[in-house]
């Protein structure tokens, strides 16, 4: 399957883009969200499409990605490594960064950063944010849909083999897995990890543990 994340991302849709890839539960607000392989490869080529055309970026550039677990999360990540930029995630600042992602409360935080930088409000259905817009930053949801569901690009994912290594080092089962992000919030461990196990993903955040072991079921997912 490769030993880059787009590889690896690549391998897994490929089986079957139709199925389901990421299944998102927000145990605060009640959302379910499924994307399928086909349609998270939509957005993390629109992702790439938007850093390469329209940022100008490319191999060696910084994205810098200030969000939680979230789908949208995952096909920016994907869509960054995919155009061969390098990525710091979580991070309080984005010193040294070329583009950067945050949600709204790490948007308002003030902090200097690049030209580029783009808010996300994490909206159920991938809506545009309701309200204004942050001075200084862009919408991604409105930004992104401009652009392409194909990355006609180099393929990108030099650098990230260290990730993958780590990823597979965590021994994970493959089939459906389950990933409670207040347990596990690193992207290694609920996207990377995953992936290196040629699964898909079923990512709960604000977890109530008394309904995980239903929706592992429900899923049809391994509990990680």
């Amino acid at each position: 399957m490769g030993n880059t994340i787009p590889s690896l991302f690549a391998g897994v849709v490929g089986r079957d883009p139709s199925l389901p890839f990421l299944t998102y539960y927000d145990d605060a607000t009640g959302e379910r969200t499924e994307l399928s392989g086909a349609t998270l490869a939509n957005w993390v080529s629109k992702t790439a499409n938007l850093l390469v055309d329209g940022c100008g970026l490319g191999p060696g550039d910084v994205a810098a990605v200030r969000l939680p677990p979230h789908w949208q999360t995952a096909a920016i990540l994907l869509g960054a490594w995919t155009a061969g930029l390098n990525v710091t995630y979580g991070e309080p600042t984005a010193a040294g960064s070329d583009v950067e992602f945050a949600s709204l409360a790490a948007a308002e935080t003030g902090a200097p950063g690049p030209a580029d930088r783009y808010v996300l409000g994490l909206a159920p259905m991938g809506l545009p944010m309701r309200g204004g817009v942050p001075a200084g930053w862009a919408d991604y949801v409105a930004e992104v849909r401009q652009y392409g569901d194909h990355y006609p690009g180099p393929p990108g994912g030099a650098g990230t083999e260290d990730l993958v290594a780590r990823a597979r080092a965590l021994g994970l089962p493959g089939g459906r897995l389950l990933v409670d992000a207040v347990a596990h919030p690193d992207p290694v461990e609920w996207l990377v990890g995953p992936l290196a196990a040629g699964a898909s993903i079923v990512l709960s955040v604000n977890s109530d543990p008394e309904k995980l072991p239903g929706r592992a079921a429900a899923e049809g997912a391994t509990a990680i």
